[in-house]
Order: C-alpha cells, then structure tokens, then sequence
C-alpha cells in the first residue's frame, strides 16, 4: 500500500467508524480463509461489516472518534466487527466465536462507552432493535384485541342464551 492509499484507508475508517453504533475488537490468529469468510458472510447477514487492517492504521483511523479508547487492543492480528445496530455485531461475534474457538473477542465500544469481552457478551445476548420492534407492536396491538373481544363478549353471549332457547323449544 503507497502512502496515499494508507491515507485514504485511513480517512474512509474514520468515516465509517465515526457514525458506527458499536464495535467489536477481536483477536483472529489462526482462522482458515473460509473460516473468516464464514464470519464476513454472517455478519453481513446480521447488518455489519468486517474490516482487518493494519493496527497502526486503525489507530490512525480511530483518532479523532469516540472510539479512539480502542487503540490499546490493537495488539497482533485483529479484526474490526461494527455495525450500526448496537446488537448486530456483538451477537455475530459472539456466536461465531462460540463455533470457532479461534476467534478470541479482546473487547468493544458501544458509543463512548469501553467493553471488557464480558460486555460484549452480554450485549450479544440482548434482542434485536428488530425483535423489540416486533414484541411493542405485539404489546400495542394485545389491548386493540382485548377491547374487541369485551365488546363481542355480550352479542356472544346473548347468541348462545336464543341458540339455547331454540334447541330447547325443538327438544321439546
């Protein structure tokens, strides 16, 4: 990489990172090709992306961001997860790293806030901005329905008490 390649990597991170919503930091020494291709693959799936670079060069990249607390895990081969949803690229990691106990996660940045590997892994358990979306319209839509069926209630009621009525009278 020449020297006005470098800069431009560095500016477009910068750019990037700057508008990300969390960032996973992890050390990936001894993943095969398509072992790391299966990890880029399911975490686009989920909604990020991976970069692996130079650690000089995330550094770089990383200054001037609420993430440059960063820098010290950028020791030997590591690898960016980030993505904008604060679940996406924590839960990814995770799971791939529950497969794959080559991919060792060192930490990660949610905001300005720093995470221990601990953090990550709990963020990875929480839903997703999907799933809550889903569970509050589930929870908007449970009242509508309640007040449908009390407002049924009686006109099925008052039908059962005649369709009684008439199969008492033809009994009779």
């Amino acid at each position: 990489m020449e020297r006005a390649e470098k800069h431009e990597f560095v500016t477009a991170l910068n750019a990037e990172l700057a508008d990300t919503g969390v960032v996973v930091v992890a050390h990936y020494a001894g993943l095969s090709v398509a072992q790391m291709t299966a990890l880029r693959a399911s975490v686009r799936e989920a909604g990020g992306s991976v970069k692996v670079a130079k650690n000089r060069l995330v550094k770089l990249a990383l200054e001037g961001t609420d993430l440059e607390h960063l820098s010290d895990l950028f020791q030997g081969p590591t690898v960016l997860v980030y993505s904008d949803d604060p679940v996406a690229a924590p839960k990814a990691a995770v799971d791939f790293a529950k497969a794959n106990n080559k991919l060792e996660i060192l930490g990660g940045a949610l905001g300005t806030t720093n995470l221990n590997p601990e953090g990550v892994k709990s963020l990875a358990t929480m839903p997703s901005l999907d799933e809550l979306r889903a569970k509050l319209v589930g929870m908007i839509q449970t009242p509508a329905s309640r007040i449908a069926q009390v407002v049924n209630a009686p006109a099925g009621q008052l039908a059962r008490v005649f369709g009684a009525y008439a199969d008492k009278d033809e009994a009779a």
